[in-house]
């Protein structure tokens, strides 16, 4: 899964791209509110990250005007801006959660879990069909009751498919939901992704669309 980390604090920015990537994310990291939104409008991210005080343009104003444009990322606010009236405002802009330095990363990771499964419209950590379902906690797949794990890409490009069973996701797309900024992308590296897990999960598991991408069954 891919997430967009927008902090100005060198130290900060640094320690929590190392630790979400070790936690399985790709992160894409940003040090202003200008770069944010560029980032924001070009899409692919599984929830964003984003502090209040940025320099060029402030996390409030960021979130305000992706919300006004129709983008539905998820958003979790980091900030040490603890007053309701900052709480208040950027819930009502549109944040998904808030959390206020500084955090335990424990915790941190499990909010995001929580704002990407209400995206999802889950109750729960589980998403997917009857036959394939994915823990967005544990990271792995139940193929018909039995538990695999998975690498981080094949859990990026697992829960992108899952996100929405029957619906067509292009190569572009899950590219974008499988890769960072930087990360060298060959052009036959999805099919080989694919290939792999339907040795791991099924012939079915995961269908080609000739021409137009692949999907998993809606059921």
């Amino acid at each position: 899964m891919r997430a967009l980390l927008v902090e100005d604090d060198e130290m900060i920015g640094s320690s929590l791209s190392q630790a979400l990537e070790g936690a399985g994310w790709s992160v894409d990291w940003v040090r202003d509110g200008a770069l944010a939104q560029s980032a924001l409008a070009d899409g692919g991210y599984t929830c964003a990250l984003l502090d209040l005080g940025l320099p060029r343009q402030d996390g409030a104003e960021v979130l305000r005007r992706a919300r006004e444009r129709g983008d539905a990322t998820p958003v979790l606010v980091l900030t040490a801006r603890g007053s309701l009236d900052d709480r208040v405002l950027v819930l009502d802009l549109g944040a998904d959660d808030y959390l206020l330095k500084p955090f335990e990363f424990r915790e941190l990771l499990a909010r995001m879990r929580a704002i990407v499964r209400r995206r999802d419209g889950a109750a729960h950590s589980v998403i997917g069909n009857t036959a394939l379902q994915l823990d967005l906690t544990t990271r792995e797949v139940l193929v018909d009751g039995q538990r695999e794990a998975l690498t981080q890409r094949e859990f990026a490009l697992l829960h992108a498919l899952l996100e929405r069973p029957g619906a067509i996701l292009s190569r572009e797309q899950l590219e974008n939901r499988i890769y960072g900024w930087g990360e060298e992308v060959t052009s036959n590296a999805v099919d080989v992704l694919i290939h792999g897990m339907r040795r791991k999960l099924g012939p079915d598991a995961i269908r080609n669309v000739r021409g137009l991408g692949w999907r998993v069954p809606s059921r």
